[in-house]
Parts: structure tokens; C-alpha cells; sequence
């Protein structure tokens, strides 16, 4: 059985559209968003970029400390998304030198620090920076995500993949593949780094856009931003990967950090308004809140399904969607 992945976010994306007398945003945030309120397409990113941009810049040291708060496994474990080979313990096995995978973790730029010149506040964006596995993060390089073609290398059990693009992909240089488990998180990842700086001002207190970024992922415009291939990918890698409790959880640990969000963490299909097919339709930051917030609450389980969309007797350890008999969905991870 085929889970419909339009049916995904068919519930999300509809009280998007439909404000109620709930007057605040979804995960207690309040009137935060409400300057996007009615915006639609290029004008809610704007909007949005400046409710979002404006935080609390990090040192590149303190992003180790912080990573205790916003990457750790419930069993107190370094939470890495690039690799699973070995689970790793904060400050034990921190950097370091490394000749394979499983030595150590760093300080990974999921968005390569190149593409941005180094600059800050980006440089330092806990939003896009992870603990990952050196090795493999070695790996990857600067190259963009993607999804490989044949004779592509991986991580142990293939967890992460690296190699050509498929043919079809729209891209044809290397790429860097990561688990399905966590496509949908790196998707808004990106929509939030070319949302936050669509303009923004450096270190040096120079106003840049990310016009003056380099990358193949990128157009090199405000809006949309991403290139066609890279907006197509990251659009089909949200959808079939919605937001986990992880994403919640880390959502907030950062804004405790940073005193900003990831808007497309708070309401999921938030980029359909941006750049899909909702973008004509206004957002309304209160109205979404009802629907988004209560897919969180308790309700009556229809179905558990795998990634692949195939119905499961119960959860199974990793990713699992949760269909409620209300036509709610969830991404839960079991461990």
C-alpha cells in the first residue's frame, strides 16, 4: 500500500490558508511571525527574512558547548546525521585528528562556508551547523546535496552516499547524498539559510544578499534563490520527510541560544507558500497554529507506515509516518 504523499501535507497546507480564533503562532511562538501575516511568495520571504535574521551571533568555539544542547541523543550521545557507525560522546571525542570513520566528530557547515565567503553571522548559524562524523564530512567536502548516481561510495551501511549525480537529477558534478532519515531536515535547513539571508548585514557591518553567494545549489537571485534542479529536490525531500519531534526539539534549543527560529520547523509546508503551489495564497501566522500545533496532541492512530509508504503491524526502529484517523501525519524516529 502506497502512502500518498500529497495527503502529507494536504492538512498542513490547508489551514495555512484558513485562520481560526486561535492568535498565536504554533510551539508557543506567539505574535513572533506575525509581521508575515498575509504575505504571499517573494514578499513572505522578505517578510520572514526579517523576523529571523536578526540573532544572537555565536563564537566558533561556543558551537561545541552548544551542540550539547542541541544535538544530543536521549541516551546523552552526540546526534550525527552523516554518519552511524559508532555513537560518539561530547568532548571525548571531539575534533582531533581522524583516520576513519568513527574517530571523531567536528563542526560541519551543512551549508559549506565557502559558498558564503566565510562570513559571519552565517559562519556561525547554529541552523545549519551540526556535529558530524569528521571522516565523512571529509568526504563530502563543498560539494552540494544531491542524490548519486552508479559507483557512488558511502559510509558504513550506506548510511551517507558521495559520488556523480543521477543523470536525471538536473546537476552534473559530485554530490553528496545524505540518509533518508534526514532529508527533510537538511531541505529546511536550506530554505531557511536562503530565507534568513536573503539580505543581512556582515561582521564587518556591510549589507550583503545571498546575490553575491556561490554555489550550484543557489541562482544567484533573491528570490527564488535556488536554483531550479536544487528547489525541485529540496521541495520532494520536505514533503516526503516531514518534521520529526528531533527537528521540534532542536528548533527550540537554538532559538534559547540565538533568540531566533526556523519557520519552516514551526510550520511545516511553509515553503509550498514560498516557492510551490500555495505561493498565490496568503499565510496567516495565527490561523496555521490550530492545525499545525494540534497534529502534536493525542489522537487516534489510523496507521504506521515506513518511508517507502508500505503500512507497518507497529513502529519500527528509525523513521516511521504516523497517520491519525483525523488525517493528521507525523515523522516519529524510534530508537
Amino acid at each position: 500500500m502506497k502512502l500518498d504523499k500529497l495527503f502529507m501535507t494536504a492538512i498542513a497546507l490547508f489551514v495555512l490558508s484558513n485562520a481560526n480564533s486561535f492568535a498565536q503562532g504554533p510551539n508557543n511562538t506567539g505574535t513572533y511571525y506575525q509581521a508575515a501575516d498575509g504575505k504571499k511568495g517573494k514578499e513572505l520571504k522578505t517578510a520572514l527574512c526579517a523576523i529571523i535574521n536578526p540573532h544572537t551571533q555565536r563564537t566558533y568555539k561556543q558551537l561545541w558547548t552548544d551542540f550539547e544542547k542541541t544535538d544530543k541523543k536521549a541516551n546523552g550521545k552526540v546526534w550525527d546525521m552523516y554518519s552511524n557507525k559508532r555513537e560518539m560522546t561530547f568532548g571525548t571525542d571531539q575534533a582531533g585528528s581522524y583516520s576513519k570513520e568513527g574517530d571523531v566528530y567536528n563542526r560541519e557547515h551543512s551549508f559549506p562556508k565557502s559558498w558564503f565567503n566565510d562570513e559571519y553571522p552565517m559562519y556561525t548559524d547554529l541552523y545549519h551547523l551540526y556535529p558530524t562524523d569528521g571522516w565523512v564530512n571529509n568526504k563530502r567536502g563543498n560539494d552540494p546535496f544531491g542524490e548519486v548516481g552508479p559507483g557512488y561510495a558511502s559510509s558504513y551501511s550506506e548510511f551517507s552516499k558521495w559520488g556523480s549525480a543521477r543523470s536525471d537529477l538536473g546537476y552534473s558534478g559530485n554530490v553528496f547524498e545524505p540518509n533518508d532519515e534526514y532529508k527533510g531536515d537538511f531541505a529546511r535547513t536550506y530554505f531557511y539559510m536562503v530565507t534568513c539571508y536573503e539580505s543581512y548585514v556582515n561582521s564587518k557591518n556591510q549589507s550583503r544578499q545571498i546575490t553575491s553567494w556561490n554555489c550550484p545549489m543557489l541562482d544567484g537571485k533573491v528570490y527564488p534563490g535556488f536554483s531550479d534542479w536544487a528547489l525541485a529536490m529540496l521541495m520532494k525531500w520536505s514533503e516526503n520527510d516531514p518534521v520529526s519531534d528531533k527537528e521540534t526539539n532542536r528548533n527550540e534549543a537554538v532559538y534559547g541560544i540565538q533568540n531566533n527560529r526556523n519557520p519552516f520547523i514551526d510550520y511545516p509546508g511553509l515553503e509550498k507558500y514560498i516557492w510551490g503551489d500555495m505561493k498565490d495564497e496568503a499565510f496567516s501566522y495565527d490561523g496555521s497554529a490550530s492545525g499545525i500545533k494540534n497534529i502534536e496532541e493525542q489522537d487516534e492512530v489510523e496507521g504506521y507506515y515506513s518511508l517507502d509508504g508500505k503500512r507497518l503491524q507497529k513502529p519500527q526502529r528509525g523513521v516511521n509516518i504516523v497517520k491519525t484517523k483525523s488525517g493528521r501525519t507525523k515523522k516519529i524516529i524510534k530508537r
